[in-house]
């Protein structure tokens, strides 16, 4: 009960002022001490419902939504995701694997590699390994992973 009104006053109070997470924190440490005290008023501050809406979004802003239209063949359309901090295995110690899955059979197909590897060395795995053995792919749909931008 002390230590919700000890939040409370240190968050909450007209003379608190909703304060950021640092100074919050400042305040409690001089007012107040208890074990659990960072844990506590941390996780007071995200029940907070007015703090949560104010908090700014961070990340990059999303894109429009688009419907794509079913493909009317194998391997025209694809969809491609990243599977990474996998535990390194095989005789070449691969850490990552990009899944590929065709969107008319929903045939996939998984290619260990490196987690390291550059935007060039996924194109030349999937060409290799992949368009190779199928075809040219129409449409690839893929997240906005930080390896292709």
């Amino acid at each position: 009960m002390l230590i919700n009104t000890i939040l409370l006053e240190c968050h909450e109070s007209i003379y608190s002022g909703h304060l950021s997470e640092d100074r919050k924190m400042e305040r409690i440490k001089t007012c107040a001490w208890w074990p659990s005290w960072r844990k506590d008023s941390i996780e007071y501050c995200h029940s907070f419902d007015r703090c949560q809406r104010a908090n700014k979004a961070t990340g990059k802003i999303f894109g429009l939504m688009i419907q794509f239209q079913e493909p009317s063949n194998p391997w025209e359309m694809a969809h491609m995701d990243w599977v990474t901090a996998l535990l390194p295995g095989g005789d070449k110690s691969y850490n990552a694997c990009p899944v590929i899955v065709d969107r008319y059979n929903k045939t996939q197909i998984f290619l260990p590699c490196h987690k390291d590897e550059t935007a060039m060395d996924t194109a030349l795995l999937i060409w290799n390994r992949v368009i190779s053995h199928t075809c040219l792919f129409k449409n690839i749909i893929s997240d906005r992973d930080p390896k292709f931008t």
